[in-house]
């Protein structure tokens, strides 16, 4: 077996008793041109409704953070930056002292993120990092300089709960006393909405999803037939859960070179790719005390459809 995390994850997941693929692996550089597709979509509300948080209510978040010297805003998943700017554009006119700190898994995202910034906002201070969140976070760690910490998108509801705790641990553990972590979460509502924005009717989230086979075959020598498999979506508003899976249209058997192992396939057998986490405000609220959080202030759009949490240590 490879030392590749991608291999062993990848070998691990299709294994299992119910194959999986982590979401994590949506992000090559392929993957995260796809998604930008995805958050131009109609039916993909929580992009427009994130957008209109952070440009309407920029200011009252400014002034809730409270810092009285120069900080940082590290931004984790900081992908194309275009909802950000309008954040970063508010704290420029307010005269405020900031580095940003955009840190992506992917360079291309990164690499584009820079040259939109610069272009838009050629005053910006701004230090890049390509890589995982949290080696970055600890390298950051050590410096005295305030920090607001940007996790949007919703993407905390792609952790399970015990993750969620994992996740916020990690966040805790490098925060200091009077530093801000936002924190996006999509918000329970009507069903039809939710299961529209993963189901796309022009096929483009199955796009995202299948790239996994193709990074599978491109990276690790897989010879996946992507034709014979087909994407499907569910949500669950009782939990307020969204799960999306790959499924296997034939019996079929999937040789990859770089673990070396032959994984076999049932017609209609599911490989989960993506958990997304539909959250009611009480709910956020109880995350963020059980997690050592306090709840500064919520934001949220017009149609209450999106929150942008604001929390500091307790």
């Amino acid at each position: 077996m490879s030392e590749n995390s991608f291999a062993t994850d990848i070998h691990i997941g299709l294994t299992a008793p119910l194959k999986h693929i982590s979401s994590k692996y949506f992000y090559d550089d392929i993957g995260s041109g796809i998604f930008q597709d995805i958050m131009k979509m109609p039916e993909y509300y929580p992009t427009p409704c994130e957008f209109e948080i952070l440009s309407l209510q920029s200011d009252q978040i400014f002034n809730r953070l409270g810092f009285d010297k120069a900080f940082s805003v590290v931004e984790f998943g900081a992908g194309d930056g275009v909802k950000t700017r309008q954040l970063l554009k508010k704290l420029i006119e307010n005269g405020a002292d900031f580095s940003y700190v955009p840190i992506d898994i992917s360079k291309k995202a990164i690499d584009e993120l820079v040259e939109n910034m610069r272009t838009h906002l050629p005053e910006l201070k701004i230090a890049p990092k390509v890589g995982n969140y949290f080696s970055m976070m600890e390298e950051l760690s050590g410096s005295d300089t305030p920090s607001l910490f940007l996790f949007l998108g919703g993407n905390i509801g792609n952790y399970e709960q015990e993750q969620v705790k994992g996740l916020l641990s990690d966040f805790r553990r490098n925060m200091k006393a009077g530093d801000k972590l936002l924190t996006g979460f999509d918000l329970q509502k009507n069903p039809a909405t939710i299961r529209c924005a993963y189901d796309d009717p022009q096929g483009i989230t199955k796009a995202f999803n299948i790239n996994l086979l193709h990074r599978i075959n491109r990276e690790l020598g897989g010879n996946f037939n992507t034709t014979q498999f087909d994407f499907y979506s569910h949500y669950n508003p009782l939990n307020g859960e969204v799960r999306s899976y790959l499924v296997s249209l034939s019996p079929q058997k999937v040789f990859v070179q770089e673990t070396n192992h032959t994984y076999s396939f049932e017609r209609n057998e599911l490989i989960w790719t993506e958990l997304s986490k539909k959250y009611k405000i009480p709910e956020i609220e109880q995350v963020a005390t059980e997690n050592g959080f306090t709840v500064v202030e919520h934001f949220l759009d017009c149609k209450h459809y999106f929150n942008d949490s604001l929390w500091t240590l307790s």
